[in-house]
């Protein structure tokens, strides 16, 4: 039994109170504790059936701390990050709302915080977002009202002064636990912790980085973080990811800006028997790799379309092997056409 929590608990319900605590989240709670964090990324559907995003969060749900989900990655369009955070949260899981500042300006991202906040919301990424040439709907109109900086000052100040921008007031202010992005693997190298410094300054709490496939890379970064005691302030958590194929790995290495895949890496899987089950062993030995990183907090694990990947890497990486037994969730709503698929949902830490 786990002491923080009352006898009658419900798994589905926020956290208790915590002292140093922003948000009642089962991921801050995890990471305050000093334990390794896995984090995992939800793909949307191009659905409007809530079954496709309770059979894709349940298989995450059993091996992570909380599950992204994403708002219109690559500037395409999918089910909305606050569509899904609104059929995960009813159902007691654990999710990480990402803000793209892309498509909205400062009125509309602040209703959406306070929104998310009431539907059970713990934590947010704030994202700038890429750019509308980059999806299928270049002639979409751009708003980029805020960058990630400003959004993550934004956010901060509604919370800790329990005011919006304008200065009015709020009844109750969002308890949420902020993030934000880094990408280490993009030139100029030296600047990378001084940008992510100013992330960090601005609000961010904890940091999912783009995929890593260049350790040695990684460390590099990792020596600037510490230097500046950057993972004193911030929770770094990695991406990680299996390549389902050599020409994929090409294919990401020239075509998703900050992607970087070595020569090495591609030709691993160009020697393998089978590149599918290549792709998940270099995921594996990654994320064992990495959690060895002095100043690395955890994992964040994307794996497009590829979800039932990600229980067998987590798993086998072996880095949630000393976690505290889940205890049942709570039943997800009535309506909800896959109630049963929430069995794996972890309990608070």
């Amino acid at each position: 039994m786990n002491p923080d929590l009352p006898p009658t608990w419900d798994p589905g319900a926020p956290l208790p109170d915590k002292a140093g605590h922003s948000s009642q989240g089962r991921l801050e709670r995890v990471l305050r504790s000093g334990r390794f964090a896995v984090t995992a990324e939800l793909n949307p559907p191009d659905s409007a059936d809530p079954r496709d995003v309770y059979d894709r969060a349940v298989v995450l749900s059993e091996v992570c701390d909380a599950i992204n989900a994403t708002d219109a990655s690559g500037a395409n369009v999918h089910m909305s990050s606050v569509g899904i955070c609104s059929l995960l949260t009813r159902a007691g899981y654990a999710v990480i709302m990402q803000i793209s500042c892309r498509d909205r300006n400062r009125i509309a991202i602040q209703g959406d915080v306070l929104g998310a906040s009431a539907m059970g919301v713990q934590n947010i990424l704030c994202l700038t977002g890429d750019g509308v040439q980059a999806g299928d709907q270049p002639q979409a109109k751009p708003v980029f009202d805020f960058d990630s900086t400003s959004l993550l000052e934004c956010i901060r100040g509604m919370r800790d002064t329990g005011k919006f921008l304008s200065g009015r007031k709020l009844t109750t202010p969002p308890r949420v636990f902020l993030g934000a992005a880094a990408n280490p693997f993009a030139p100029p190298y030296q600047y990378r912790g001084i940008h992510i410094a100013k992330k960090i300054n601005a609000g961010a709490q904890f940091i999912q980085t783009q995929y890593c496939y260049d350790v040695p890379l990684l460390k590099s970064f990792m020596a600037q973080v510490r230097e500046q005691g950057l993972h004193e302030k911030a929770f770094f958590l990695i991406g990680v990811g299996p390549l389902p194929s050599s020409k994929t790995a090409r294919w990401m290495r020239s075509n998703v800006p900050g992607v970087h895949i070595p020569d090495a890496v591609i030709e691993r899987m160009e020697k393998a028997k089978n590149e599918k089950a290549e792709g998940k062993q270099l995921a594996i030995d990654l994320i064992q790799e990495i959690s060895e990183i002095e100043g690395v907090a955890g994992v964040h694990v994307m794996a497009y379309r590829q979800e039932e990947f990600v229980s067998e890497i987590i798993q086998a990486s072996g880095v949630m092997r000393n976690r505290q037994p889940r205890r049942a969730p709570r039943q997800a709503p009535a309506d909800a056409p896959t109630a049963e698929s929430t069995s794996g949902t972890p309990s608070a830490a």
